[in-house]
């Protein structure tokens, strides 16, 4: 099994910077594809940015693209999420999730299976 942890969330201005941070247990963290999700209020879970195990392979969603960074570092079984020029459309709880040996980036909240307990995330105007 694997346990995932995110930290790095707060409050910030709009246009302001964060990075988040998903720190994971286990031994086979290179094998794992790494998602960003986040969910607002009202809204569906929705996935913003993956990561392939080696990080050739990267994801972004449209409304993040250009903003957002996604990177690992394997040795330390980290991911993370530098977020710039932030929004207040962006204020939502960000989720890190696990997806073993996909094969591919998983695009659907379905596609993963383990789950941070998330990190809140709100862009004041």
């Amino acid at each position: 099994q694997v346990q995932l942890v995110e930290s790095g969330g707060g409050l910030v201005q709009a246009g302001g910077s964060l990075r988040l941070s998903c720190a994971a247990s286990g031994r086979t963290f290179s094998s794992y594809v790494m998602g960003w999700f986040r969910q607002a209020p009202g809204k569906e879970r929705e996935l913003v940015a993956a990561i392939s195990s080696s990080g050739g392979s990267i994801y972004y969603a449209d409304s993040v693209k250009g903003r957002f960074t996604i990177s690992r570092e394997n040795a330390k079984n980290t991911v993370y999420l530098r977020m710039n020029s932030l929004k207040p459309e962006d204020t939502a709880v960000y989720y890190c999730a696990a997806k073993l040996y996909p094969g591919y980036i998983p695009a659907r909240r379905s596609g993963y299976d383990y789950w941070g307990q998330g990190t809140q995330v709100t862009v004041s105007s």
